[in-house]
């Protein structure tokens, strides 16, 4: 006897938050269309252009990125962006694409290279299919996509609780940090290959995959010589990040340096900023005048050029 269908049972979630790269040709043909419809328009910072209308938000930034929300977000992305700007079907069509995505793997990634204030912090998230499209239909993406430390921070705390996921990560505080690149040859990526093996190793002594994926950052395969691993391989390339393990990956190491640097700047007395800016000098040189020049190893990477601009 065929059974009844349930009135109760739900269908796949929808997504309700969509992101997308466009051209500035796409960009352009996309915005005289929601014009010439009557869509409400409304302004966000460092957009190209914002629309409302009918339970749907469109934002499109001057980095080229799309971003969809509301409840009728895939009805726009299917009827709309699919069928009238990019005539490529691609939403829900993850799996043709990308069929990779869904095996058990593991991602690799990092964050705070770039950042004078800070540790460097090395992260690899092995994950499988359920835990994927869970990501997917929160809308995870690469952090460095996320400007808010708050959304981090968030998101970092819905990977962690999601179920059959190994996370670890590696890294040093600030002196240790110093230490270890002159140990390492004064080389940062041979320092963060280090850091990298590390964690790899950790993760895949509690669940080991066939295989993982890193966001190529040298074009010596450093890692692999010292992440042995028997069974286990470990793929590089640019742009990784579309991965939505190495995504993950990404996320729980900023946001593990989102929490060391407050940390940072709490014991600095001041709110350290990221990157390696002019408010980053500022920064440096308030800590060396209200702690002396030797405290500054405490809190900042020390070969960055912008150590001995502030100290000479």
């Amino acid at each position: 006897m065929a059974r009844k269908a349930n009135s109760t049972e739900k269908g796949p979630k929808k997504k309700t938050l969509y992101t997308i790269k466009l051209t500035d040709e796409q960009m352009d043909k996309l915005n005289a269309l929601l014009q010439a419809r009557g869509w409400f328009e409304h302004e966000v910072a460092h957009s190209r252009f914002g629309y409302k209308w009918d339970s749907v938000n469109v934002v499109a930034y001057k980095s080229g990125k799309l971003v969809i929300q509301g409840k009728k977000t895939e009805d726009f992305v299917q009827d709309v962006l699919e069928a009238e700007i990019t005539y490529e079907p691609l939403m829900g069509y993850e799996e043709f694409h990308n069929p990779e995505w869904f095996e058990p793997h593991a991602g690799l990634d990092e964050s705070g290279k770039g950042d004078f204030f800070g540790p460097l912090i090395a992260c690899t998230v092995v994950a499988g299919e359920g835990a994927v499209r869970s990501w997917m239909d929160d809308g995870i993406k690469d952090s460095k996509r996320i400007t808010s430390d708050r959304a981090i921070k968030v998101l970092a705390s819905k990977i962690r609780k999601t179920s059959g996921v190994t996370i670890k990560t590696a890294w040093a505080g600030m002196p240790k940090y110093n230490e270890l690149y002159n140990k390492f040859g004064r080389n940062v990526n041979k320092l963060l290959a280090w850091f990298h093996a590390r964690a790899a190793a950790d993760a895949l002594e509690e669940k080991l995959v066939p295989w993982g994926l890193l966001d190529q950052f040298s074009k010596q395969p450093l890692v692999q010589r010292q992440l042995k691993v028997k069974g286990f391989e470990l793929k590089m390339r640019t742009k990784a990040e579309e991965d939505p393990v190495v995504a993950a990956a990404s996320i729980i190491a900023r946001a593990e340096y989102v929490r060391q640097m407050e940390k940072l700047s709490e014991q600095a007395g001041l709110e350290l900023p990221k990157g390696a800016s002019g408010a980053v000098k500022e920064a440096a040189r308030e800590i060396i005048s209200k702690q002396g020049p030797e405290a500054l190893n405490r809190y900042a990477k020390m070969h960055f050029k912008t150590a001995k601009e502030v100290l000479s």
